[in-house]
């Protein structure tokens, strides 16, 4: 059932996506800050912790979970080192993946040769 969950909810949270994509003039870039913001407002009213444990990876994979892992980052670190916290929380619970998306991003970087669309 695990599967089903995250299946779901993960596809869904894609549909809204590629609805905005399809049916709206935003931009791919707007659309990701939403989804980010979106995970950051929704962990701070407490929504998104049910979620995620209702349906794992289909919740903390999209782009909402990155902003998930931020809020959830910088509640853990203020709790421990107070305002201060707010600051480094975020950074230092996805780190991880910053630095895989600066790696990777560099790696097509050296590896592929750009071209222009055509069409």
């Amino acid at each position: 059932m695990t599967y089903l969950w995250a299946f779901a909810v993960g596809g869904g949270l894609c549909v809204i996506g590629q609805l905005l994509i399809d049916l709206t003039q935003w931009t791919p870039a707007r659309i990701l800050v939403c989804y980010v913001t979106g995970g950051v407002a929704l962990t701070a009213l407490g929504v998104y912790e049910p979620l995620v444990r209702l349906a794992g990876a289909g919740a903390t994979v999209p782009l909402t979970g990155f902003g998930y892992a931020l809020a959830t980052g910088v509640q853990k670190a203020v709790a421990e080192a107070g305002l201060f916290g707010a600051l480094t929380g975020g950074l230092t619970a996805t780190a991880a993946g910053i630095a895989a998306a600066v790696v990777f991003g560099w790696l097509a970087g050296v590896l592929f040769r750009p071209r222009a669309k055509e069409g």
